[in-house]
């Protein structure tokens, strides 16, 4: 996987890895890889090195927290007892990779999938400040990919809320206005 995220970064790309292990959250983070998405079951050394060398989280919590009562009400099993354990974690994992100052990012990774606003609630119950919640899914993204934000010049894409959704989240599934390069979608 080193050789893997080495080559990809010597042609200026991105590794993101998708990991529902300990062992693969694991070997994603030590690999270098620019974006861990899940995390389940990682590791507590991990958020501080994953913070040093600038790997984003995106929990993809949506793509869980449904499923989970329908794990709950299964038999019991190593796989069943994995997932909740993992969910479980997931929630943790947001506030110890927040509070060692890892990116985390909004993303959405289940069918039919989820959406961004959805999200944003997921990092906010898992204790996420709402500044950093709302960023994750806007600004910090863009930052995160390397586009710009309102500055003269850059794309215009904006979504806008009324009243404010950092003091307001629950207005996140309703913008009153969206521009997508420079045309007015709504």
């Amino acid at each position: 996987m080193t050789e893997a995220v080495a080559a990809v970064h010597a042609v200026g790309g991105r590794v993101a890895v998708h990991c529902r292990t300990a062992e693969g959250s694991r070997k994603a983070v030590l690999a270098g890889a620019d974006s861990l998405g899940h995390g389940m079951h990682l590791d507590p050394v991990l958020p501080d090195l994953m913070a040093h060398q600038g790997t984003a989280f995106v929990p993809t919590l949506g793509a869980f927290a449904g499923s989970a009562e329908v794990w709950r009400g299964r038999e019991r099993s190593p796989k069943r007892s994995a997932r909740l354990e993992g969910w479980t974690g997931m929630v943790a994992n947001v506030r110890a990779a927040h509070e060692a100052g890892v990116t985390v990012l909004a993303g959405t990774d289940t069918f039919p999938c989820g959406t961004v606003a959805a999200e944003t609630r997921q990092l906010l119950d898992a204790g996420l400040p709402a500044e950093e919640a709302v960023g994750a899914a806007f600004w910090a993204a863009r930052s995160w990919l390397g586009l710009p934000g309102l500055t003269a010049g850059a794309p215009a894409d904006l979504v806008a809320y009324h009243p404010d959704p950092v003091a307001h989240p629950e207005v996140l599934e309703h913008p009153v206005r969206i521009v997508l390069r420079g045309r007015v979608v709504r």
